[in-house]
C-alpha cells in the first residue's frame, strides 16, 4: 500500500470490498464526454468480471473511496506483456486535488516494479481536461482514430496515448 499524506490519502490494490463504490464511480464518470457509451453495471458479478480485485489501484481517504486507476495488459499475446493499458476516475468532487496525479505516478511505480515498459491508454478528442491531465503526467500522443465516434451530435476522435517506464 503507497500511503501519501494528503490528509491521509492511502493508495492500494482494489479489493472485493470495494466493489460497490467502484460501481458508482464509473456511473457517475464514464459519461458521453468520457466514454463511446456510458458505462453501466448490470451486477457486481458483472463488474467482477471485467475488473477483478487486484487489477485497480484506488484512492482512499478516510473511508471513501476517491478515485482508481485500471491497469491491464491489453492482449493475451506474450510479446505484448510489457504494456499495460489503463483507465483512471476520479471523484467529481475531488478533481483537481492531485489524487488524479498520485494515482498515475502510483501505477507507474506498480508497471515498474513489475517489469511493465509502457502504459498506454485512449482518450476522446472532446475530453480536453483529460488529454491536458494526461499530458502533464508525461502521456504523449501516439495516434488517432478521426471521427471514430458520433457523440452529442458531432463526430470526434479516438486518441491513443502511452508513457515509456524504462
Amino acid at each position: 500500500m503507497l500511503h501519501i499524506d494528503r490528509d491521509t490519502l492511502s493508495i492500494r490494490l482494489s479489493e472485493l470490498r470495494d466493489v460497490r463504490e467502484l460501481i458508482m464511480l464509473d456511473h457517475l464518470i464514464w459519461t458521453e464526454d468520457t466514454a463511446p457509451a456510458a458505462l453501466s453495471w448490470r451486477s457486481s458479478e458483472d463488474y467482477l468480471l471485467h475488473a477483478p480485485p487486484g487489477s485497480q489501484l484506488v484512492a482512499v481517504k478516510g473511508d471513501k473511496l476517491c478515485g482508481y486507476v485500471g491497469f491491464g495488459c491489453p492482449t493475451g499475446m506474450k510479446s505484448n506483456r510489457h504494456v499495460y493499458e489503463i483507465h483512471i476516475a476520479v471523484h467529481p468532487d475531488r478533481q483537481r486535488s492531485g489524487i488524479g496525479r498520485d494515482l498515475i505516478e502510483a501505477v507507474k511505480k506498480l508497471a515498474a516494479e513489475r517489469g511493465i515498459r509502457k502504459l498506454r491508454l485512449r482518450a476522446l478528442s472532446c475530453n480536453v481536461p483529460a488529454l491536458a491531465f494526461y499530458h502533464k503526467c508525461g502521456f504523449r500522443e501516439e495516434g488517432r482514430l478521426r471521427e471514430e465516434f458520433y457523440l452529442g451530435g458531432r463526430y470526434v476522435d479516438e486518441v491513443f496515448m502511452s508513457c515509456r517506464l524504462m
